[in-house]
């Protein structure tokens, strides 16, 4: 479950949490809607590609504090992206949300 602390709100009920270079690399390549969490061993700027992604989704970068510190909202099939600060998280919501902002707090449960 992933919580916007800041407001109260539920973002997600149910996504799949990638921890491995593996599951990272494939993220939602070939899969439906669904949102993804991946964690990283330290905070780094990231690079995305959309390839073989059908669907347009948002993407959060957070902190080490779980803090929102950029937002690419409708990153595009068969596009790139590189954030522009460090995060130690990535969140990428399947589904349009639009109850978040940077500096939002979120808990990934």
């Amino acid at each position: 479950m992933i919580i916007n602390k800041t407001t109260k709100q539920v973002i997600s009920n149910q996504e799949k949490f990638c921890k491995n270079i593996l599951s990272q690399a494939i993220g939602l390549m070939f899969h439906k809607k669904q949102n993804l969490v991946m964690t990283f061993p330290k905070e780094r700027k990231i690079s995305l590609h959309m390839f073989f992604v059908s669907f347009p989704i948002d993407v959060l970068i957070l902190d080490k504090d779980y803090r929102v510190i950029e937002i690419k909202e409708n990153f595009k099939p068969y596009s790139f992206w590189k954030s522009k600060k460090k995060g130690k998280y990535l969140v990428e919501l399947g589904f349009r949300n639009d109850n978040v902002k940077v500096d939002d707090v979120l808990e990934l449960e």
